[in-house]
């Protein structure tokens, strides 16, 4: 395996623990070179102050001076010049004329050779610190002129080597050198302590591992069915997949944002945003039925938030809602047969009686009240849709020992309502009051008033059953509630969360009170476009409940 290959099936923990101790490292060299190349430039800054100091103290003396204008200045000079270098420390010192000829120098050798260094700024009467190489090889070295009033007689220079510079600093590289070892320890320290720590943040997987978690685990709550939402502790969205995106219909990035803050109804929020737990709990959604699940999730005992699950049941529930119908069809045709088997036989025995007047009589007075009936809604409810809505219920009714009748002055003209929204309204609403009328023993009855025309709809149902006690008229309307649980699970009272959803899309209001029959009465107002300005108000407040 090659080292870059190990490197990175190697632990995250591990490769972060490596790349600080190189950062660490280069940091602490390359804070020694700099403090070594400062200690330097300093030692060179010094060692020029002292050559300069020398060589103008030399320039300035009487005897310099004197042996300077002596026929043989080396035989005067020499001795005085490595007097001095000694107990200057300097390298060398070098007199010589001002045209740059050595009169001294520490190799005897060197002696009449031309001076190594520029002299030109001291032969106009000033001095000069430079960095050049001679014959005792690199060195710093300051000329000074030597003067006899206003003549030059000659020029001094003054150096030390680069060498001794450098053996100067050696007393000050330990210091160095132990603040350099401290501050890589500290760092070392510091990195294991990133390291344990990053280690157990992500339980010492490698690279790799990490990123096919991450494709892995993104892919598949992705491409669940079901929806996904994840929150933390304070009810922050975390993570949403796409099924819980459409489920909810969240558009843009959410992620961070309060469940309370996202266009949800009250009580989807409410529950979803408690603490307790939630099992296959029903919830109307803008226009979805939804099974919600709701569990806390821990991690080594500690909450990190909380996960919803979330199914459309919005299918299975106009299934369940058609094989209730049909159930209840079924149950009708047999309480039919039943009754037109025994009007069969009553008038079979009328007729062999002789007595066929009565039994054409008896036959045909069905028919007629069926027929006043559908003559009584065709009459008040020109709409087909909706006649056949009335009509059917009003078959239901009567099937269940119900009466149910369309109160006069109910008027239904030309409309521009969708027939399932109105469908949507009358049957739920007149189901949900067949309900309760079923509860009573006697004096069963159900009353339907409509007024439909343009854009405006009121609407009003009435039932004699027990009704709802005043603080429980609000509820009615809250997570499909129900008084009657279902058999599949799944649960009823959708149909008032239906009708809720319906009557605040359209920008209208339900109210729910007591009524003159007994029981409880619910009322549509869905104002038309002469209302404007009052479907603002009702759209801020869409359910309502009346205290009798």
């Amino acid at each position: 395996m090659a080292p870059l290959d190990r490197l990175r099936s190697s632990s995250v923990a591990a490769q972060i623990l490596l790349l600080q101790l190189v950062v660490v490292a280069l940091v602490v060299v390359g804070g020694l070179g700099l403090a070594v190349l400062d200690a330097r430039r300093d030692a060179v800054r010094s060692a020029g102050d002292v050559t300069l100091g020398v060589a103008e103290s030399l320039a300035s003396s009487p005897t310099v001076r004197a042996g300077a204008l002596t026929s043989d200045p080396t035989a005067s000079l020499q001795p005085y010049a490595d007097q001095v270098q000694r107990a200057t420390g300097t390298s060398f010192i070098v007199m010589m004329s001002p045209d740059g000829v050595r009169w001294t120098h520490p190799d005897r050798s060197q002696i009449g050779g031309r001076y190594l260094g520029t002299i030109e700024a001291a032969r106009a009467g000033g001095t000069i610190t430079e960095e050049y190489t001679g014959t005792l090889g690199r060195s710093v070295r300051s000329v000074a002129p030597v003067t006899d009033g206003d003549r030059l007689v000659g020029l001094v220079s003054v150096g030390i080597t680069i060498a001794s510079v450098q053996r100067s600093i050696w007393p000050t590289l330990p210091p160095i050198l132990l603040a350099g070892v401290g501050a890589l320890a500290v760092g070392a320290a510091g990195a294991f302590a990133i390291s344990r720590r990053l280690r157990r943040q992500t339980r010492g997987l490698a690279e790799t591992q990490l990123i096919a978690m991450l494709e892995y685990y993104d892919a598949v709550l992705h491409a669940v069915r079901e929806g996904m939402l994840l929150l933390d502790p304070m009810g922050r969205v975390q993570l949403v997949n796409d099924e819980a995106r459409r489920l909810l219909a969240l558009t843009g990035d959410v992620v961070g944002t309060d469940l309370g803050d996202l266009d949800l109804p009250t009580s989807f929020v409410e529950r979803t945003g408690s603490p307790e737990e939630i099992r296959d709990e029903v919830q109307l959604v803008h226009d979805k039925i939804l099974v919600v699940n709701r569990t806390v999730a821990t991690w080594e005992g500690r909450v990190v938030g909380s996960v919803i699950t979330l199914r459309d049941r919005t299918d299975l529930q106009s299934v369940s809602g058609e094989l209730d119908s049909a159930r209840s069809l079924a149950d009708s045709l047999r309480a039919l047969n039943h009754e037109a088997a025994n009007r069969m036989q009553t008038v079979v025995s009328l007729i062999e009686m002789g007595r066929t007047v009565a039994a054409v009589e008896f036959a045909t007075a069905e028919l007629a009240l069926a027929q006043r009936l559908t003559d009584e809604v065709v009459a008040a409810v020109d709409d087909p849709v909706l006649a056949a809505t009335l009509l059917g219920k009003t078959a239901q009714a009567a099937e269940r020992g119900i009466e149910l009748t369309v109160v006069d002055g109910s008027r239904v003209a030309d409309h521009d309502f969708d027939p399932q929204d109105l469908v949507t309204l009358v049957g739920n609403l007149i189901d949900n009051a067949l309900d309760a009328t079923g509860e009573v023993e006697r004096d069963r009855r159900v009353e339907v008033f409509c007024d439909l025309e343009g854009h405006r709809l009121r609407l009003r149902v009435a039932d004699s059953g027990p009704g709802l006690a005043p603080e429980r008229r609000q509820q009615v309307f809250t997570r499909g509630w129900s008084t009657k649980p279902g058999a599949d699970g799944i649960g009823r009272g959708i149909g008032l969360a239906l009708v809720t959803e319906v009557v605040r899309r359209l920008g209208g209001r339900i109210e729910v009170g007591a009524s003159r029959l007994g029981g409880a009465e619910f009322t549509v107002d869905i104002p038309g476009e002469e209302d404007l300005s009052g479907t603002r108000a009702t759209r801020m407040s869409p359910v309502r409940g009346e205290h009798a």
